[in-house]
């Protein structure tokens, strides 16, 4: 078949050159079109009971996660220029588009009674511009009488002053949400220019604008940065600049194919499909360098540019497309899951590294039987040998100390036992940026006087209609709002309680010492003051959205929320399970009624948990595709055996090393072992089927079949091996903990693997491999040739066809 398929290649190589391009021009239109999402309910399953809960929530509710806030801790906010700034700057952003409402101080209501209408009336505290000093001084002491607002807008204790923004969701969650955030910040800068205040931001739309901005600059800087580190590695290898542009192309049109295919399938780019580009790139150009090195050994043997480049296709397409198969199991593993990020993850790298494979094969074979056969000079890299001392070693570790061998992968699993017992299974909402970031300095400033800015939501159902009505229900509520406001990492709650506190104290003229629920007798009267208050403008407004933001259409249900600090999703359980929810069951028991947590850091954290425990059934489910692949192609469970163990050893010391460097375990980190299992098997797969070609050439003499495969495919490993360490590095520069985790855990297993390859798994060959079982006819692989032998002479290739290529494309001197 491989004979038949290097053929047709050759033959309608321009005919495919062709196919290729309108391809890629097709996937480059639709790439146009691709947008960017930082979405973090996509780690939890649509299915999960927790996430229909959270959509049932917002659909009754409302967004909880589309607060925007502003931040200052400067009391010259409050002398009147810089105020009447300010209030200009909250008008401002109320009219930008994409913006819901604008909370702020200036924007606040006052509720006074009505006792001729029986009726409440809300009024702008601030109905027109102060015009001196003493006249703001005096409004606001009016806001700090009103407790509704304490906590909420104004810090009781450092004085810091906060503006909320609500972000009308259209917008969130479509390509306009930068444009939105650009307008929103360009008048905040307008407004620290006048004023000399310093800014701070956050909100979980600040930090999805910020991550996806980084993510999309990131893609861009690592796409770059991994052609250009991986052209310079060809140009090292090769010595020609046709061997670094080709290869290049290929993993350009690769990554355009990628983007399209992002778009096609409906996805858009995430933090995990931000980095498939890259490592396209990375993974791809290890199938150009395995194709142009072979092509240059069998060139400089026949002479022949065609006959060396269908040598190529025939005799290392098989196992090239296996170690392909293999690196997308990797990923593959992932498209099993319901979890959308990691589904569309795994799904698109495993179309892109096939489709990596299919241009790679026609590009390379193509063009190169265009271009001018490799010259003496260029062929030189052939008989550099700059690893043949290592390999020597190595073959002497394999043949004459297999026991120190054996001992120093027991004392380095051993070790590595130790580090995995010190990972932490710990994740914060923007643990991905670094420290020094302006996001986390940001949000230190709003944990350090608000007590956070992260929503968390709990919802309280009476399984009654207007149960909320009843004041033994209202009081239970008010009992469990006190005990949250004993909690240092919770921010003041808001609630239907605190609104009707609000109203109480409005009914007593503004007294602060009647911020209270209502008693019995004055019960009936404010809620029908506020049933009346509908008719009014400012009233309607007051009902209308507040009381439809805490409370559903039959006043059975209703909503707390509050703000939590990013205190991490460990310390987060240790809250939950530890504190807050046995006093919410210590409260609710035996009233009847059900309350419940949920909210997006809920959601974020369960996903985290959700994700890890996945990731670790597709690590079991990787370890048997990859045995699979091994069994179809050696069709010995021997052999499986032989492939698996090296790779778990290297995943072992992988995991080692996150222990000992603190390298928490989290969903972008989890998935490294995924991965380099994948590519790690290629290594595997690589040396075995050379060992398997040897053990037929040497009458099935184990020890020479080792030696034999350690020079001839050692070298290639090992430079395969630099290509990728190389290649995952580069993320080591990335701004995302999880991205530069990824390249510095991949890099150290691509080193470790060469162990657990070259010396370990030639070990275990030497040790319990008997020379039997290993010439099966019946194998995939019969033969596999690192080098060039003598029996592969012209009569298995089919001339007749081959110059019947040449005559079809033209008159085309060999």
């Amino acid at each position: 078949m491989w004979e038949q398929l290097a053929v047709f290649i050759i033959r309608f190589r321009l005919s495919l050159i062709a196919v290729l391009a309108a391809i890629t021009v097709f996937m480059a239109y639709k790439a146009k079109d691709v947008e960017m999402t930082y979405d973090f309910a996509q780690v939890v399953s649509e299915q999960d009971p927790d996430m229909v809960y959270f959509r049932q929530f917002k659909r009754t509710f409302g967004e909880d996660g589309n607060v925007l806030v502003i931040g200052m801790q400067d009391s010259s906010v409050y002398k009147l220029g810089n105020f009447n700034e300010f209030r200009i700057l909250t008008d401002t952003l109320a009219k930008v588009q994409g913006v819901n409402g604008v909370l702020s101080v200036s924007k606040l209501l006052n509720i006074s009674k009505d006792t001729a209408e029986n009726r409440f009336v809300a009024t702008p505290i601030f109905k027109a511009p102060p015009r001196s000093q003493k006249e703001l001084d005096s409004l606001m002491r009016v806001v700090n009488s009103v407790e509704f607002y304490k906590g909420q807008l104004i810090s009781p204790s450092t004085g810091a002053t906060l503006l909320a923004l609500t972000m009308d969701p259209k917008y969130l969650n479509s390509s306009k949400r930068q444009a939105v955030m650009n307008n929103i910040l360009g008048f905040a800068q307008q407004f620290e220019k006048k004023t000399n205040i310093k800014l701070h931001y956050a909100g979980l739309p600040y930090v999805r604008s910020t991550m996806t901005s980084k993510v999309a600059g990131e893609m861009k800087f690592f796409t770059i940065l991994a052609m250009i580190v991986t052209g310079i590695t060809l140009l090292v290898f090769f010595r020609t600049w046709s061997a670094v542009v080709f290869p290049l192309i290929v993993v350009g049109v690769t990554v355009i194919w990628c983007i399209g295919s992002i778009v096609l399938l409906g996805f858009k780019i995430n933090l995990l499909t931000g980095l498939i580009p890259s490592i396209i790139i990375v993974i791809g150009i290890p199938n150009c360098t395995y194709l142009l090195s072979r092509y240059h050994y069998d060139y400089r043997k026949s002479g022949n540019q065609m006959l060396a480049m269908t040598r190529v296709i025939r005799k290392i397409g098989l196992v090239t497309l296996m170690n392909n198969t293999t690196t997308a199991v990797g990923f593959i593993v992932f498209a099993f899951t319901d979890i959308a990020i990691l589904y569309q993850f795994g799904l698109v790298a495993t179309i892109n590294i096939f489709a990596a494979f299919v241009i790679s094969f026609i590009l390379i074979p193509a063009v190169f039987t265009y271009l001018p056969p490799p010259t003496a000079k260029q062929l030189e890299h052939l008989d550099a040998a700059p690893l043949t001392k290592l390999l020597e070693f190595f073959d002497h570790l394999v043949l004459e100390r297999r026991a120190t061998v054996y001992l120093a992968a027991l004392v380095m699993v051993a070790g590595a036992a130790i580090g995995i017992s010190r990972i932490e299974a710990v994740s914060y909402m923007v643990d991905d940026l670094p420290k020094k970031s302006s996001v986390n300095s940001d949000l230190a400033f709003f944990e350090s006087h608000f007590n956070g800015v992260m929503p968390l939501e709990f919802e309280v159902d009476t399984h009654k209609k207007k149960g909320l009505y009843k004041l033994k229900n209202l009081e239970k509520i008010d009992q469990f709002e006190k005990f949250l406001r004993t909690q240092p990492e919770l921010s003041p709650p808001v609630s239907l309680v605190t609104f009707l506190k609000a109203s109480t104290q409005a009914f007593y003229n503004g007294n602060q010492q009647f911020y209270r629920l209502p008693d019995n007798s004055e019960k009936n009267f404010i809620l029908s003051a506020l049933a009346n208050s509908g008719g009014s403008a400012g009233g309607a407004g007051m009902n209308s959205k507040l009381l439809r933001s805490f409370m559903d259409s039959t006043s059975q249900k209703a909503r707390i929320s509050l703000k939590i600090a990013d205190i991490g999703s460990q310390n987060l359980d240790t809250l939950m399970n530890t504190k807050i929810i046995p006093e919410m069951n210590r409260i609710f028991k035996g009233t009847g009624m059900d309350i419940r947590p949920t909210g997006t850091t809920i959601i974020f954290t369960k996903g985290n948990e959700y994700v890890i425990h996945t990731l670790r059934d597709s690590l079991f489910m990787a370890f048997g595709l990859v045995g699979l692949v091994v069994l179809i192609l050696f069709r010995s469970f021997k052999t499986v055996l032989f492939a698996l163990i090296p790779n778990a050893v290297t995943l072992i010391l992988t995991a080692g090393i996150m222990g000992y460097f603190n390298i928490a375990l989290k969903p972008s980190t989890a998935l490294i072992f995924v991965i380099a299992l994948g590519i790690d098997g290629d290594n595997s797969i690589h040396l075995l089927a050379k060992f398997r070609q040897e053990m037929a050439a040497n009458g099935g003499r184990v020890r020479d079949a080792v030696s034999v495969t350690l020079s001839e495919a050692g070298t290639s490993m090992i430079y395969t091996s630099i290509v990728l360490f190389v290649g995952f590095s580069i993320f080591a520069f990335s701004e995302f903990g999880g991205t530069k985790a990824l390249g510095m855990l991949m890099a150290a297993s691509l080193l470790i693997t060469n162990f657990s390859n070259l010396i370990l798994l030639p070990s275990l060959l030497v040790t319990f491999e008997h020379g039997k079982g290993d010439t099966d006819t019946n194998a995939l692989i019969r033969h596999y040739d690192e080098s060039y032998h003598e029996e592969d002479d012209d009569i298995d290739l089919n001339l007749k066809e081959m110059h019947k290529a040449s005559d079809y494309e033209g008159d085309y001197s060999i």
